[in-house]
């Protein structure tokens, strides 16, 4: 009896792994989770942080690549590159990039000397950037007799020496160009409110976007158009197809 209990036991598990499939209202169903193993294996993608590693890969290895590809540029810092359909309606993954850009903190106040770092690092050489440093180098909040405040632009009166008073006015709004996307491309440039206050006695200075991301979108250009010019007149250039 024991023997014949242990059978049947073995034979309720042997049932209960195997899959049921039922039609209900002209609806297939599984109790199982079913894994195909007759699949088109797919290739892991290759990750870096450069425009320039991508098409090289395009163009060395140019048969791993399928007779329809996408590059698709989701963000200013990520761009992709997948295969068209196949025949199961997948695509291949096989590359991404992944900007690395420098972290500069918009409206977040700063004391002099690391907003004098920060931008230097951060930005290219425009003519405003260097207004913006020659007034945030110079200001001394001991010296600094007035600085007034229209809600649009600032005016501080700044001492030089004991006699001597000079006003800088302070720009609003200044276009700028931050290091924000990838270095293959052109930086795209956009406004920013520059502000100064007095902390502890001390000044400090916070910089504002203000045009609500359209840089973003000019980003994302330019870097289609890097893509366009690096693969024109490649034997790869007619399978791809840039999006953004």
């Amino acid at each position: 009896m024991i023997k014949e209990a242990l059978q049947y036991v073995s034979d309720l598990k042997a049932k209960s792994m195997e899959p049921i499939v039922k039609e209900i209202n002209g609806k297939t169903y599984c109790n199982m989770d079913l894994r195909r193993y007759d699949t088109e294996p797919m290739a892991e993608a290759i990750r870096s942080t450069t425009l320039t590693a991508m098409v090289d890969y395009m163009k060395n290895r140019s048969d791993e690549l399928k007779e329809s590809m996408i590059v698709h540029v989701v963000s200013p810092v990520k761009v992709e590159l997948y295969s068209g359909l196949t025949k199961e309606r997948k695509r291949e993954y096989l590359f991404e990039c992944n900007a690395i850009v420098p972290k500069f903190e918009f409206d977040r106040w700063y004391d002099q000397e690391r907003f004098l770092i920060e931008t230097q690092a951060n930005f290219e050489v425009t003519s405003d950037m260097e207004v913006i440093l020659k007034v945030s180098g110079n200001v001394e909040a001991k010296t600094t007799a007035t600085c007034s405040d229209d809600g649009i632009s600032q005016k501080t009166t700044i001492k030089q020496g004991i006699a001597s008073k000079a006003d800088v006015l302070v720009p609003n709004p200044v276009t700028l160009t931050p290091y924000r996307t990838f270095l293959e491309v052109p930086q795209p440039e956009s406004q920013f409110v520059f502000r100064i206050k007095d902390v502890n006695s001390e000044p400090a200075f916070k910089l504002v976007e203000a045009e609500g991301g359209l840089w973003k979108n000019k980003a994302m250009e330019n870097i289609k158009d890097y893509f366009n010019d690096q693969l024109r007149g490649s034997k790869v250039i007619s399978r791809i197809t840039i999006i953004s």
